[in-house]
């Protein structure tokens, strides 16, 4: 008998049925000689702290340095507390009665570090000692399963994938259990928590906020001049920015009398634009936020649904290339979306002789190539799923459709001695990729028009001109898109070049990883969404700058810990040095933050409104009085919005907050509005008069 053991009940019911245990136990499915377990995620984990017999956050026994690492099942919060989480338990047991009855083990967790962590766990957690054999596969289809179970391969071929895994959650205990402790230590009355990606991430969304909002905007003008010729209306624009627009003014009145500009420079660009590659999991998660407004997480979420009902390959890969051994199976692939509504016109663009191989390279495949879509056609979807799979789908052809080329003219005119520009694009020598949305050029692009026939010294009519003013633009505070591109690059603003070489292509955080983080920064109210842009809160800019000079902040340090994962994942280097080095770090960064001499700003002394007796507690998500016969209370979060410390000081002080605007109704309209303290102590909203 053989123990199969999926990550998830609905992966592991797929394989049993392929596999013929179709007789439903509870915990597990058997027959034909396999018994098909699964588990519920993360069964097991790092002990905490308590477990090692350390208490609430002790400075005397900081930093904590396990040794051994001990694992434990895993925990929920309970009111206060974390208890065993009975679920868990129950599974884990059922597994190991499973593992106990058969002979040996397949691992059919989901191929990747952290499917691969899930049984390993498990596997030392009950002290087992069988062989056991990896199913690895990039798709659930039946011919994936099938030929995976086929070309099983041996546990021990994936023991660096554990040890990457294993010093990757290790690592994150060391530093963010450490940091977190010795920094609320310093802190003394609030709960900070601080983490090995989490906060390099809190300090990108914070320096840029802090840039966008020091930038001193100024204002320029430039000349705008519209023009018709053979019936075409186009317009150019001054080379020239004036900071005087009593400069730009004089000009203005002196091109208004001349009424003409003579071409004196045309030239002629051929561009060639190779079709982009398949989406890895950031670059999906890029595109679903730009195009369709989807959190990180959510995008994940929806392709791992799509994964699971067999509809797209395995979407936490960090690659955006195939193998060559797959090629034969793309245009198979291709063939599939002939029939779905979406893709109908935008496959008929398909060049079937000429397809692109650009997508191929075998040594640019990770442990799972480019998201691609199965043969398995989806009849219906929910509407978000739809989306995902049409935006993997139209990729795929996009990527193996030729390069698009097109002929771009750049134009100089001539203006008593001022020089003005115009784009304009000639012809499309070929369609290629861009065909299959039917766009030629992007939105960001450079302004392109619709030109006649021009040749050097042509004179052309002025019909108008305008004094146009413009300004500088800040840095654009992050999106999620924007968020995802920086984590993935970080390794770019590295000033050694040393290092940034060695990190190019790492940054911070995995493709599978980097979704999750930015949720934990939004669940410790470090950050907060405003329309699609991503700012620090109060709480957030007062960690950032605890933390910004300190070493846990530090981009390259970070990505040069994902760069050591990868190189244990390929045996070149062994994972104790690395935890050792890791120690080393969390002695360091723990001694930092705890000589750290923290002055939290903007916590003013409140005396409670309604009992007149008690200094009011002020935290993240309350202020309130401790007294328990009073039992004053105030949310800070208010119709979606987060009230600020001097609005909460005003409110208790002054009898209200200055006009909040944008709260949300529960019937989801915005409205404008004060909140006012009663004589009583309640809060009312009062409306704008």
């Amino acid at each position: 008998m053989k123990a199969v053991i999926a990550e998830k009940p609905s992966v592991a019911r797929e394989i049993a049925l392929l596999l013929g245990a179709t007789n439903k136990e509870n915990g597990f499915f058997t027959g034909n000689g396999y018994m098909v377990t699964w588990a519920l995620g993360h069964l097991v984990g790092l002990a905490m702290p308590e477990d090692y017999g350390i208490s609430g956050f002790q400075k005397g026994a900081l930093p904590i340095l396990p040794n051994p690492f001990l694992l434990k099942v895993r925990k929920i919060k309970k009111e206060k507390n974390y208890v065993t989480d009975a679920g868990a338990a129950k599974q884990l047991k059922i597994i190991g009665q499973v593992i106990k009855n058969c002979d040996s083990i397949i691992v059919a967790t989901d191929a990747g570090r952290e499917g691969e962590l899930i049984f390993r766990y498990i596997y030392e957690y009950l002290q087992c000692k069988k062989t056991f054999e990896r199913l690895w596969i990039s798709s659930l289809t039946d011919k994936a399963i099938k030929h995976g179970f086929e070309n099983l391969k041996p546990g021990s071929d994936f023991d660096g994938l554990y040890l990457a895994a294993q010093a990757r959650s290790r690592a994150d205990w060391l530093v963010g259990i450490n940091a977190s402790q010795a920094l609320s230590i310093s802190a003394g009355s609030s709960i900070y928590t601080l983490g090995r990606v989490q906060t390099p991430t809190l300090a990108l969304i914070c320096k840029r906020y802090l840039e966008n909002k020091s930038f001193e905007i100024k204002k320029y003008w430039q000349l705008e001049l519209s023009h018709q010729k053979e019936f075409v209306n186009f317009i150019s624009l001054s080379k020239k920015k004036w900071d005087d627009k009593k400069q730009a003014d004089a000009i203005f009145k002196s091109i208004q009398r001349s009424k003409t500009a003579n071409v004196s420079c045309i030239e002629n660009k051929t561009i060639t634009e190779q079709p982009p590659l398949l989406f890895d999991l950031t670059g999906l998660q890029k595109a679903a936020n730009k195009k369709l407004n989807f959190s990180a997480e959510e995008t994940l979420f929806i392709a791992q649904s799509l994964y699971e009902k067999r509809f797209i390959s395995y979407p936490r890969t960090g690659s955006k290339y195939i193998p060559e051994d797959l090629w034969d199976e793309i245009s198979n692939l291709v063939r599939t979306l002939e029939n779905r509504d979406t893709c109908k016109e935008a496959f008929t663009r398909i060049k079937w002789g000429r397809l692109n191989k650009r997508i191929v390279n075998d040594l640019k495949v990770t442990d799972h190539h480019g998201l691609l879509i199965t043969e398995k056609i989806p009849s219906a979807l929910p509407a978000k799923e739809n989306a995902i799979y049409d935006m993997i789908a139209l990729r795929l052809l996009e990527a193996v459709s030729e390069a698009s080329i097109k002929e771009i003219t750049d134009i100089t005119l001539h203006v008593l001695h001022h020089d003005f520009s115009l784009k304009g694009c000639n012809k499309i020598l070929q369609a290629g990729w861009r065909a299959i949305r039917g766009s030629f050029f992007d939105e960001e692009s450079e302004h392109i028009q619709e030109l006649p026939e021009l040749k050097v010294g042509d004179e052309i009519k002025i019909q108008e001109v305008v004094v146009v003013e413009r300004k500088t633009k800040p840095p654009l505070l992050y999106t999620e898109a924007g968020l995802l591109s920086a984590m993935e690059t970080a390794g770019k603003e590295i000033e050694s070049e040393d290092t940034r070489k060695a990190l190019q292509n790492i940054g911070i955080g995995t493709p599978a990883t980097r979704a999750s983080i930015i949720e934990i920064l939004f669940s410790r109210k470090y950050i907060q969404r405003q329309k699609k842009s991503l700012i620090p809160t109060e709480k957030g800019l007062q960690v950032y700058d605890i933390v910004k000079d300190k070493k846990i902040a530090n981009v390259a340090m970070t990505g040069e810990w994902e760069l050591a994962l990868e190189k244990i994942e390929h045996n070149q280097i062994d994972s104790d040095v690395f935890q050792k080095e890791i120690e080393a770090y969390a002695i360091s960064i723990t001694q930092e933050l705890l000589n750290t001499s923290i002055l939290i700003q903007g916590l003013p002394t409140l005396i409670c409104p309604r009992c007149r007796n008690k200094e009011l507690l002020i935290k993240d998500m309350l202020v309130k009085c401790p007294d328990d016969s009073c039992k004053w209370i105030q949310f800070r979060n208010v119709c979606g919005i987060q009230l600020s410390i001097q609005n909460i000081e005003n409110l208790v002080n002054k009898g209200s907050t200055s006009l909040i605007k944008g709260m949300m109704s529960k019937s989801g309209k915005k409205f404008d509005a004060y909140i006012v303290l009663t004589n009583d102590g309640k809060t009312i909203f009062e409306f704008n008069k």
